[in-house]
């Protein structure tokens, strides 16, 4: 049973992938800027698929890394809407710090995470690379659970991060639609207890 399960997740992951990637590419080519996909998987983010054009700033992420849910846009989004119990777990920390603007803070991160639900967008400034700038927005299926994140990372110490969130939500809601008509998978493709600094954008 076991490895039936990994084998659906394996399948469910390659189809939202699949979904994914015509609006991926859609977002790239109207920002030209590094675009990402990440689902929650043992605790962490997992990247399923990423774009990066020669313009684009150098990043950590590869496909099948998995990064700090802190310390990254897709991982702010994922642990916003994650089950409480594993919310609380990362909370208790230690919460690692990667660059001096990391949130390491529980009391700040919590914040943080509650504006993510408020307003359905997470930024990051320099806190998992230094120059790295992301915004992202969550990925529902027709539950309405958020099974994945969406995200921009660009790396212009002049981008103003307002005005890349429309782009980021519209690409997220377009692939949410998607998702909720073709996908058959569930919130917990990542394995984990369900899916679900910085968090208001600013230039």
């Amino acid at each position: 049973m076991k490895l039936w399960h990994i084998g659906a997740q394996a399948h469910a992951a390659t189809d939202l992938r699949d979904l994914a990637l015509p609006h991926m590419e859609d977002l790239y080519e109207a920002t030209h800027e590094n675009v990402q996909l990440a689902v929650l998987r043992d605790g962490k983010a997992l990247y399923l698929e990423r774009l990066r054009g020669t313009r684009s700033m150098p990043i950590v992420t590869r496909v099948g890394t998995k990064l700090p849910l802190h310390a990254t846009g897709v991982g702010k989004v994922l642990l916003a809407y994650a089950p409480r119990q594993l919310r609380e777990r990362v909370l208790g920390g230690p919460l690692a710090a990667h660059t001096g603007r990391t949130i390491t803070d529980p009391g700040r991160l919590r914040e943080c995470l509650a504006e993510v639900r408020r307003s359905g967008v997470a930024t990051t400034s320099g806190e998992m690379t230094v120059g790295a700038h992301s915004v992202a927005a969550p990925i529902r299926d027709r539950h309405d659970t958020v099974v994945a994140a969406l995200s921009l990372v660009t790396g212009r110490r002049t981008a103003d991060l307002r005005r890349l969130v429309p782009s980021v939500t519209t690409a997220a809601r377009a692939l949410s639609r998607d998702v909720a008509l073709h996908w058959s998978g569930s919130g917990d493709i990542g394995g984990d207890e369900g899916a679900g600094g910085d968090c208001h954008p600013r230039g």
